[in-house]
């Protein structure tokens, strides 16, 4: 099966591209050159009419947004770490953390440097951009307390959900939010740094850079 990732150094697209390495499945990386506005090149739109990236171009078309691509590559491997448990609560107890992720955390965050995708008034933009420490520090609570189990996210059990938290919480720092103030998501984030499959993305974009 031919699969093609399209990504960047800075974006989500961390997330499906540590997926592909723990599937095993034999990919292509295409890295995006967001400087020269590479996702919006005609070529690219052909690929991706949203201009974004993850793109995962698999044989029957097309997949975009984490959550979709993150659940067809678990799909696909069913025997690696990142396939999904046959018990239909617990898959569902992964699609709801990884929505959270996508249309909530990822969002807050956004409004950061992204704001104008929804206001185009200064005043507005400015009060939203500085309330960003403030949404994601909640969110981060919500996190910390209710959702992130220990020392996966779901429990001792590696899903698609760990690879989308590590990357989620890699922009704490810039957020304003001091992950020292959440220890269970500090740890989830050291024990994935330990794994190959973060540490072969991570070295693919510091050669490339």
């Amino acid at each position: 099966m031919s699969i093609t990732l399209y990504t960047s150094e800075t974006s989500i697209g961390m997330v499906s591209h540590i997926a592909l390495e723990e599937s095993g499945l034999e990919y292509e990386l295409i890295a995006m050159d967001f400087s020269s506005q590479q996702q919006s090149s005609q070529e690219y739109l052909r690929i991706n009419p949203k201009a974004r990236v993850p793109s995962l171009v698999a044989p029957q078309g097309v997949i975009t947004e984490t959550p979709a691509i993150l659940t067809y590559l678990a799909q696909l491997s069913p025997e690696s770490a990142i396939g999904l448990p046959s018990d239909l609560f617990i898959q569902a107890q992964i699609q709801s953390f990884n929505a959270y992720l996508c249309s909530t955390v990822h969002v807050a965050h956004a409004h950061k440097q992204r704001g104008k995708r929804w206001v185009d008034n200064e005043v507005a933009l400015k009060a939203m951009t500085e309330n960003v420490p403030i949404t994601m520090a909640l969110c981060f609570d919500m996190i910390e307390h209710s959702m992130l189990q220990g020392p996966w996210v779901h429990g001792d059990m590696f899903s698609i959900s760990d690879p989308y938290l590590y990357r989620i919480s890699s922009w704490a720092a810039a957020d304003g939010v001091n992950i020292d103030d959440y220890p269970t998501i500090k740890a989830h984030r050291s024990a994935m740094a330990a794994r190959s499959s973060v540490q072969t993305v991570e070295a693919f974009f510091r050669s490339v850079s």
